[in-house]
């Protein structure tokens, strides 16, 4: 028991659309063009936008609303997810989103304390569903530094490698495409001096778009599953390399620091 295992069950709807501006915005973004909706895109879709006065002191929405009110563990991260797609994302068609609160699990790792929340998410065309999604969204305490010494990463000669470098601009406007609020990736004094990163935090699902990207082209088609783990912070203004092994009908994904140290980790089935 967690305390809050009345949660799990929660349900709520949204509806939304994918416009052709917000392809060009997110390819502008990313300094590539899409014809076609890319993977992950359904990420700048069912924002939730608050008013000041309903926003925590760390840019997210104040505790207490869809999910769970964790009030003694002031940090929230998204910690990865799985995503199958069932059908190409329309353009230009509603959307609807369910969101499902499916587990809410205590555990305890080297930071002390850690409370995962699991969301389900399924978005639907008027011709049926189109993708589903499980979040894992982690709290945790305020103790220790953001970012923690790691050993490198064994080397994967034979991978596709692709190398890019976050800067505060990219940041911030992926932020703005996705409506994150989250003040690590666009407030540096709060991301070192509250949180305690040596600078401003690259988002995990901006690094697993890169990743699913990647998947694609070492694959030459379109990703049908994805599933992505935050292993470490990746700090802006670093070089940060992109790594894709195929692995039969799968490719493994990495994202790794200056240092060889893994960011992201990833799987993808494509076919």
């Amino acid at each position: 028991m967690t305390g809050f295992d009345a949660w799990i069950g929660r349900s709520d709807r949204a509806t939304d659309t994918l416009r052709p501006e917000a392809l060009e915005r997110l390819g502008a973004t990313l300094g590539r063009r899409f014809d076609t909706p890319p993977p992950l895109v359904h990420w700048l879709l069912f924002q939730e936008w608050q008013p000041p006065g309903s926003l925590g002191p760390d840019g997210h929405p104040a505790r207490g609303g869809f999910l769970p009110p964790v009030l003694h563990l002031p940090r929230r991260m998204w910690a990865g997810g799985r995503i199958a797609f069932h059908a190409p994302l329309p353009v230009g068609v509603p959307l609807n989103r369910t969101r499902t609160i499916r587990a809410v699990e205590a555990k305890r790792g080297g930071t002390g304390e850690l409370l995962f929340v699991t969301v389900e998410h399924a978005v639907a065309s008027p011709e049926g569903l189109v993708l589903t999604e499980l979040q894992d969204i982690v709290y945790r305490s305020a103790e220790g530094a953001g970012l923690r010494p790691a050993d490198p990463a064994p080397p994967w000669p034979d991978a596709l490698r692709r190398e890019v470098r976050p800067d505060p601009v990219l940041l911030f406007r992926y932020s703005a495409l996705t409506g994150n609020g989250h003040r690590i990736h666009y407030d540096h004094p709060y991301a070192t001096g509250t949180e305690g990163y040596p600078g401003l935090v690259v988002h995990g699902p901006l690094q697993a778009t890169w990743l699913a990207l990647l998947a694609e082209e070492a694959a030459g088609r379109p990703v049908r599953a994805f599933a992505f783990r935050g292993r470490r912070a990746a700090i802006c203004g670093a070089p940060l390399s992109l790594l894709a092994r195929p692995e039969g009908s799968r490719i493994q994904l990495e994202t790794r620091d200056d240092a060889g140290c893994t960011c992201l980790s990833a799987e993808a089935e494509t076919g």
